[in-house]
């Protein structure tokens, strides 16, 4: 059901955990957004809008989520996010977040608990090293694979970041086919075909 892009108002509700009354009567006031069939009364929730009704409202969205791997991208450089979110939503298959510090991205592994983090080594505030250290440094979060990003680094630190934590390593610039094809290499899940 996870994979299912537009939902029945009963499948709103099991994911939700709420009666389908209550799915009904948030779709007809207007505060759950979609469409009905044509030439019907039957009401239809695409998994975007689902997604962010329960965001608006405070309801886990684990269930809603299990489908897509989660990524979380952690650069200072928004052009480049940009472009690796692009990329990454393109092909569909992630829930993605973000973060430009390291101060975010600490937060956001807690709280999002990604399956794979795009981590560019030179932060701000932090350098990926210690962003690697303290994601390792929690067992829970032992699944949580780590492709380190850098454009100026000297080999004997990618070996450092590789000791620190981290899965893998990309030199910018990179084509970003390459960088969704070594993610989902870790992830273990197949890479698309090329178009």
């Amino acid at each position: 059901m996870t994979t299912k892009t537009v939902f029945t108002t009963g499948e709103a509700a099991k994911i939700c955990k709420v009666s389908q009354q209550t799915i009904i009567r948030c779709f007809d006031n207007g505060t759950l957004k979609g469409f009905r069939v044509p030439g019907s009364r039957f009401r239809r929730i695409p998994r975007d809008l689902l997604y962010a009704f329960m965001k608006d409202n405070g309801i886990p969205t684990d269930a809603l989520e299990s489908g897509k791997k989660k990524i979380l991208v952690v650069d200072d450089d928004v052009d480049l996010v940009e472009l690796i979110v692009e990329g990454l939503e393109r092909d569909g298959r992630f829930d993605l977040r973000t973060a430009n510090n390291g101060f975010d991205a600490g937060m956001q592994v807690k709280e999002f608990r990604p399956d794979l983090v795009i981590l560019d080594v030179m932060l701000p505030d932090i350098n990926g090293k210690e962003v690697c250290q303290r994601v390792r440094s929690d067992p829970a979060m032992d699944s949580v694979q780590i492709i380190c990003i850098s454009g100026m680094i000297e080999q004997d630190k990618v070996q450092s970041l590789r000791d620190a934590g981290a899965n893998d390593f990309m030199q910018k610039p990179f084509a970003i086919e390459d960088l969704i094809a070594r993610g989902c290499d870790l992830l273990e899940i197949e890479r698309k075909a090329e178009h």
